[in-house]
């Protein structure tokens, strides 16, 4: 039995057309912007998580690979919820094969929804187990894929939670300049997210850092904290000399 075939058929049959229509201009997939040529049949997240747990255990991962190189957006987030299904019991070896294919096909996880909801589970997780082989994520942060940078940055989240900052910390030394607004606003949420755990931990960093920091970036850091130390923060990035 095919059940690729039959799975494809599911995600068909669920097709909104107009839910795709908006997807694909919050996404961004005219000439020229970051989403480019990506395609969508307008599905939602939930219908896409029940299909995941019930075709768990028969899509093999060559399947998977069809799925990650497939041209439609929600085939490839198919792929992605199919490998964080197969995660939940994977020994050691499992969960290796399962990294090495999220980086064989790192540059098929090709929007910002693909990147955040997948890289902190299957990056950021194994990372934390086998952290001897991070350099992955300072190799992405170099990239000239805007994914992989977000990759390697958003994988972070996940150190964050074990409250464990300094790799979150350098990365974002290294992006500091990055042209791309999408890598801005994932470290400022980033930065709010140590914030969360450690306040004092987060603005150390801002304090060293804050006058180089693109606006977006700035703002969204300091979201949560109280409006005069807010504008404080504001107030120093304003001295910034371009």
């Amino acid at each position: 039995m095919n059940y690729l075939k039959r799975l494809e058929v599911d995600l068909k049959s669920a097709t909104d057309p107009v839910r795709a229509q908006c997807y694909q201009r919050f996404f961004q997939t005219g000439k020229g912007q970051y989403g480019e040529g990506d395609i969508f049949l307008g599905l939602k997240v939930p219908y896409q998580r029940q299909l995941a747990k019930k075709y768990k255990d028969v899509i093999d991962f060559d399947d998977i690979e069809k799925l990650l190189m497939h041209k439609i957006h929600e085939f490839r987030f198919m792929g992605l919820l199919l490998m964080m299904e197969k995660l939940h019991k994977a020994d050691a070896k499992l969960k290796k094969k399962i990294f090495k294919m999220y980086l064989k096909y790192s540059k098929q996880v090709n929007n910002w929804d693909l990147v955040d909801f997948s890289a902190p589970k299957i990056v950021g997780n194994y990372l934390l187990e086998y952290p001897n082989e991070k350099d992955i994520l300072y190799t992405y942060a170099k990239s000239d894929n805007l994914w992989q940078r977000r990759i390697a940055i958003i994988s972070t989240f996940a150190f964050i939670k074990k409250k464990q900052f300094e790799d979150t910390f350098k990365i974002t030394e290294m992006l500091l300049n990055d042209p791309h607004d999408l890598i801005h606003k994932a470290i400022g949420w980033l930065l709010r997210e140590v914030g969360k755990r450690d306040q004092a931990a987060e603005e150390t960093f801002l304090q060293k850092h804050c006058h180089k920091m693109p606006r977006a970036m700035l703002r969204s850091a300091i979201e949560r904290f109280e409006e005069s130390k807010r504008m404080w923060y504001l107030r120093e990035l304003s001295k910034r000399k371009y």
